[in-house]
């Protein structure tokens, strides 16, 4: 592992007096393999403090979940923890972080070039001395799996939790799924006494969170966290293209903020689909709705609602939780509810520009045709309300989606009509004034338009005149009015005849003179 010890130093390692240090005497056990383990005795601490209820109800603590320690089964080959006459096998080219909670008795070990052991109070390697143990008899070499496929942009790794750490028991509220990986707002734990490693590869070049929790130590300030990333265990527990960035500060908006994962969304999904079965499960109803923010289609409802400065997102949560979603009929049904910013489209072109709107996404566990309808029943409910007591909780419009197992998805309620016809209201104005403007520069002579002359039905109807034969009588003179003599055939010319031309430019007067 990291670099300190000799090729072939001992395997056998316990304590020293020095403080935070492992190290190997010489000449106790069998020859270890590789580089000598570079090991490092971090003693948890554990932040105890009393936070406002305000805060702990407006901060969203989510927990990291897979962890690299050694006793935990998952993270061997054979599914189980090494036992005395194993032999432990680190491949050599993997850099990883390995929290060890217990004593161990090994026959052997093959170590990384690079990485620590995190070593708990008492806890250590020694070598095995042969006798029988009752439990540990294959003698198998154990291999430790592969940590680098942890992302942090996989939303089936992360959990929320109570600022404790304690699991938040699954209840009426989800998230869509870019939620579910941590938002720029909210608050990361790290389980203490766990080590970790994680991918933050990422389409952004920085990743902001709150706070970061490791080790049971809270860090909550740029600095904490610079610190933090300069010590030698935090290479070895984050890799990847995005910078973590701690910033200390919450939503400061009480309206809401957007969870800021929108870049990421494609990574979001492609990860829950591998997790999935690489597609999403098929929905029940016709033509499922699509939430912004969310991986795979949904049969139930969403509302969309525009806001006014004075909305409070997390008082309209609790109140559609208290009067509407904790009564009996809706037992079955879930909520998701945040704010998104949602790309504003022109003649089917999407805009630079978003909107902000609060998005409530329900769902039920009903099945069949039935499915969806008590989520329908829930959105007309809310969407009765916001009519009822919209001003006053700062909401000026909404509209409701509804696809469930009977019916595809379309849009109801009479807040959906009056935005349908407002938006039709505009469109006509815009034309008017376009075709005003036109007008305007028309008659400044700033704006020529082409003389178009369109075939009239009865032009049609009209016979072909045929093209005239070439003459022989010269060109037309548009100085003079008289027809020449005639040159047909067949007719004489008078010999007497005598024709006289005018020539505008001649005065006879002047000749008179």
């Amino acid at each position: 592992m990291a670099g300190c010890g000799e090729p072939n130093s001992s395997f056998g390692l316990s304590p020293s007096r020095a403080p935070g240090r492992v190290q190997g005497p010489a000449g106790q056990g069998p020859p270890g393999r590789g580089m000598a383990a570079c090991c490092t005795m971090k003693r948890p601490f554990f932040l105890l403090g009393v936070l406002q209820l305000l805060a702990a109800a407006a901060a969203v603590y989510k927990q990291w979940i897979p962890n690299t320690n050694f006793e935990t089964a998952s993270n061997w080959d054979k599914g189980r923890v090494p036992c005395a006459s194993d032999v432990v096998h680190f491949e050599k080219d993997k850099v990883v972080s390995v929290f060890v909670r217990s004593p161990h008795e090994l026959t052997d070990m093959y170590l990384p070039l690079n990485g620590e052991f995190v070593l708990a109070a008492g806890a250590g390697f020694t070598a095995f001395d042969g006798s029988w143990d009752p439990g540990c008899d294959s003698g198998e070499t154990v291999r430790f799996a592969d940590a680098e496929q942890h992302a942090w942009f996989n939303p089936t790794l992360w959990q929320d939790v109570f600022p404790n750490g304690e699991l938040k028991p699954s209840g009426r509220i989800f998230s869509v799924d870019e939620e579910r990986v941590p938002c720029r707002y909210d608050d990361v734990i790290f389980q203490a006494e766990t080590s970790f490693r994680v991918n933050t590869d990422s389409s952004q070049q920085v990743i902001h969170l709150r706070s970061i929790s490791v080790m049971g130590q809270e860090l909550s300030t740029p600095a904490s966290w610079a610190g933090y990333l300069q010590g030698p265990s935090a290479p070895l527990q984050f890799h990847g293209n995005g910078t973590l960035q701690v910033t200390g500060t919450g939503c400061p908006d009480k309206s809401g903020c957007a969870c800021g994962n929108t870049l990421d969304g494609p990574r979001i999904c492609a990860a829950l689909f591998r997790a999935l079965g690489r597609r999403c499960p098929a929905p029940v109803c016709q033509s499922p709705l699509q939430p912004l923010g969310h991986c795979c289609g949904v049969c139930g409802a969403t509302i969309n609602l525009d806001f006014t400065p004075d909305f409070d997102l997390q008082k309209y949560q609790d109140r559609l939780i208290q009067e509407l979603l904790s009564q009996p009929k809706y037992a079955g049904v879930q909520m998701a509810i945040s704010k998104v910013h949602k790309a504003q489209t022109f003649l089917g072109i999407i805009l630079r520009s978003s909107t902000p709107l609060i998005q409530i996404v329900l769902i039920d566990d009903r099945a069949g045709v039935q499915a969806g309808t008590t989520a329908e029943q829930l959105a007309a409910d809310i969407m009765e309300d916001v009519a009822q007591h919209g001003e006053a909780l700062g909401i000026s419009s909404g509209k409701v989606e509804v696809a469930t197992g009977s019916t595809s998805s379309g849009q109801v309620g009479s807040h959906t009509l009056s935005r349908i016809t407002a938006g039709t209201v505009m469109g006509l104005l815009f034309g008017l004034l376009f075709l005003g403007g036109i007008l305007f520069l028309y008659r400044k002579g700033k704006l020529r338009l082409p003389a178009l002359r369109f075939p009239q039905p009865w032009d049609r109807l009209e016979d072909p005149v045929s093209a005239a034969p070439p003459s022989d009588k010269g060109f037309d003179n548009p100085m003079f009015n008289v027809e020449p003599p005639s040159t047909d055939p067949g007719e004489e010319t008078p010999k007497d005849l005598q024709v006289f031309y005018l020539n505008p430019l001649y005065d006879a007067s002047e000749t008179e003179t």
